[in-house]
């Protein structure tokens, strides 16, 4: 079964909502330098993964430009997993994950030419729709087909971003067959502010079993 992430959660009270849908990882945003209102302070990060259950996934997702920089803020947030945006190169990614316990999720785009790289030094791979500062949650779907190639070609698990909703998230699942799927900006009422009712369906349409499947 694909497995869900709900990033860019900002209070309690929507990452209870988000575990409650049955999503499989929640992400927390903080230190990216986009201007985003789902970014969180450090105290309000540590909170909000202090509070995830057992057997969900918090994951902090940050915009680090150096290995010390993604430690420090990995220590004092104690994340599950961290995503990586932009800001260091696959061999840096390495002295990361030399350095932590923590799964790193790298995020690249479909068609960026050292992906096999950043496979090479990442747990799982996140392909979006980035913006020219290197930052996701543009809310712009990419080419699935491309992406399907990854999931088929790279070892690692690949996670499908980028304009995903409700309404083309099975869609996107029955194209590309993820390991997950991770939305943002498309079960949003506003800006940081989840649509519980919208949560619950992507999670319900994410993770349903193809017509015919038994």
């Amino acid at each position: 079964m694909t497995r869900v992430k709900i990033c860019g959660v900002t209070d309690d009270k929507d990452r209870d909502a988000v575990v409650a849908a049955g999503a499989d990882a929640v992400g927390v945003i903080h230190g990216v330098p986009v201007d985003t209102p789902r970014e969180v302070d450090e105290a309000t990060a540590e909170m909000l993964v202090d509070g995830v259950p057992p057997f969900v996934t918090s994951v902090l997702v940050t915009m680090p430009t150096t290995v010390q920089e993604a430690v420090r803020r990995v220590d004092g947030i104690d994340p599950d997993a961290i995503q990586v945006h932009d800001g260091l190169s696959p061999a840096e990614l390495g002295a990361l994950d030399s350095r932590l316990t923590q799964k790193i999720v790298a995020v690249v785009e479909a068609d960026a030419p050292d992906i096999e790289a950043y496979a090479d030094h990442a747990d799982a791979l996140l392909v979006d729709s980035v913006d020219a500062d290197g930052g996701g949650g543009t809310g712009e779907t990419h080419d699935w087909e491309r992406t399907r190639d990854l999931v088929g070609s790279l070892d690692v698990p690949v996670v499908l971003a980028g304009g995903l909703t409700p309404e083309n998230v099975a869609e996107a699942v029955e194209t590309v067959k993820p390991f997950a799927v991770d939305v943002a900006s498309g079960v949003e009422s506003s800006g940081g502010r989840k649509d519980h009712d919208a949560v619950e369906r992507f999670v319900r349409n994410a993770t349903r079993a193809p017509e015919g499947a038994v």
